[in-house]
């Protein structure tokens, strides 16, 4: 099944992923197709959990501090830096317009 392009504009704004090229699309469908999947499993009479663990109680662990000081370490894994922060790429990036994509959905 396609993927329409009024369905794609929702999920780039969504996810904030752009599905420009054919190859972004193409993953898109095929994560679809798996995921259909799921339609065929029979689930009648089964209940929705919220934890496979529901039964149980989940105990937690004390949150006691093991290691400390070590920020210069840890910024050495960062590509991009300032002072002592952690660049993070962009999150709202532009999106072409519906329209420009039309023409590309439709060599696909």
């Amino acid at each position: 099944q396609k993927v329409s392009v009024e369905v794609l504009d929702h999920l780039e704004h969504l996810a904030l992923v752009d599905f420009r090229d054919s190859e972004g699309v193409e993953r898109l469908q095929k994560a679809i197709e798996f995921a259909d999947q799921l339609h065929e499993v029979n689930t009648d009479g089964v209940e929705p959990l919220d934890s496979v663990l529901e039964d149980r109680c989940l105990y937690l662990r004390e949150d006691d501090v093991t290691e400390g000081n070590c920020t210069k370490e840890l910024l050495e894994n960062a590509r991009e830096k300032v002072e002592e922060y952690f660049v993070a790429p962009p999150g709202n990036i532009p999106l072409p317009k519906l329209e420009e994509r039309d023409t590309f959905l439709q060599g696909s």
